[in-house]
């Protein structure tokens, strides 16, 4: 009973701590305002087909509303040092002191940023204008990375970064394995598990194909073969992951502080599936 109690308390604290990440279209604003309590940070991604401004366009508008927002600063879909310094500039304006910085999705990149460590060097030269940074962490391979190249890539941000947050990986025992991994590695930055909601698998295929924006639509993209599997009847559950996962989430030393909730922009869903799983 008291492992049950221990289990029910680590999912409870990861969700009361999670944030939602959503994409930035015309109409996820508005669904954002009418269902998210304002006590729930937002990240929004960055669109290569739609630029980065509609990210911090985004961003000041729901800050505007009373949220707390983590942008997306794709390190590929920004020319250099002077724009980075604009877009700083603007941020720190709005009060934002959370950024995360993917690599992105433009290939080509638009300028000097091949990849996000340039960019978060250059950040941290600026004077670390953020207080909290965000950097991705791979679980699993990345599909056009090799591994060694991602591990070695963690660690030379590290020194940039406040925190990691985990790409969609659906298996719990390979992010716990991974964590413990990292953790021996020296990379100590706390980590928010990234994870699917409650998404519909054909909403979620559609806007694959449709928007192409942020890792965590490339991922679905470059994992045909996993999402068939988690989109069967029987297949990917979040709650049967957060019963799983309760063993790292409620480790104080692994430093998990929460959960990065990939929503797809099914906000309503994600939220009324969170409120259950709270009140359970």
């Amino acid at each position: 009973m008291r492992n049950k109690a221990r289990t029910r308390t680590a999912v409870k604290e990861a969700l009361a701590a999670a944030r939602y990440e959503v994409l930035p279209t015309a109409k996820i604003e508005a669904e954002v305002v009418r269902v998210v309590p304002r006590d729930v940070t937002i990240t929004v991604t960055a669109s290569v087909t739609k630029g980065i401004s509609v990210t911090l366009d985004l961003t000041e508008r729901l800050i505007a509303a009373g949220y707390t927002v983590v942008p997306h600063l794709a390190a590929r879909m920004i020319s250099g040092r002077a724009e980075l310094e604009q877009i700083v500039t603007r941020l720190t304006g709005l009060g934002v002191s959370n950024v995360f910085c993917p690599a992105g999705d433009a290939d080509p990149p638009v300028g000097d940023y091949a990849g996000s460590l340039a960019m978060l060097e250059h950040l941290t030269r600026m004077g670390r204008p953020f207080a909290e940074v965000g950097i991705t962490g791979y679980p699993e391979s990345h599909p056009a990375v090799e591994d060694d190249i991602t591990i070695q890539s963690m660690w030379d941000k590290r020194v940039h970064a406040t925190y990691v947050v985990s790409n969609l990986c659906f298996d719990p025992d390979t992010i716990h394995n991974w964590i413990r991994r990292m953790r021996r590695r020296g990379i100590d930055l706390p980590l928010l598990v990234g994870l699917p909601g409650p998404v519909e698998r054909a909403k979620l295929v559609s806007m694959a194909t449709k928007i192409g924006v942020g890792q965590s639509v490339r991922f679905l993209k470059s994992h045909a073969s996993t999402f068939a599997r988690i989109a069967a009847p029987g297949g990917f559950s979040p709650e049967r992951f957060l019963q799983r996962s309760a063993a790292y989430l409620g480790d104080p030393s692994l430093h998990v502080d929460g959960l990065h909730l990939f929503t797809f922009n099914q906000i309503a869903e994600t939220e009324a599936w969170r409120q259950q799983q709270l009140r359970s």
